[in-house]
């Protein structure tokens, strides 16, 4: 899975794809079935390895489904997640969980 951040400014991603030729890039928000080719602004070739530079439009906590096309057939597939924090302190319930305190106290009834 490929983390990026809700910013409209080139990011970059590393993958390794099934051939060196690829064209075009699309994704799929998977909430509202929405698909965007995206420009590849530049992309290099190291060893065994690609990095795609692109300017991506995500939105926050939503996760997108990635395919990198020569023409028309898949050199790779991989799913995208966006979000703001950063990765170290990443946790799923961040502003969503919040705990409660009780005093524990119980009654056992015989």
């Amino acid at each position: 899975m490929i983390v990026l951040k809700e910013l409209n400014t080139a990011q970059t991603f590393s993958f390794i794809p099934r051939s060196d030729t690829y064209t075009t890039m699309t994704i799929t928000d998977e909430q509202t079935n929405v698909t965007t080719t995206v420009a590849i602004t530049s992309s290099t070739n190291v060893s065994y390895y690609h990095t795609i530079t692109a300017t991506f439009s995500l939105i926050e906590e939503h996760t997108y489904r990635l395919e990198v096309l020569n023409s028309t057939t898949p050199v790779y597939i991989d799913k995208i997640y966006c979000t703001n924090q950063t990765i170290s302190d990443y946790t799923i319930n961040k502003d969503v969980y919040t705990s409660t305190t009780t005093s524990n106290d119980f009654i056992i009834l015989d």
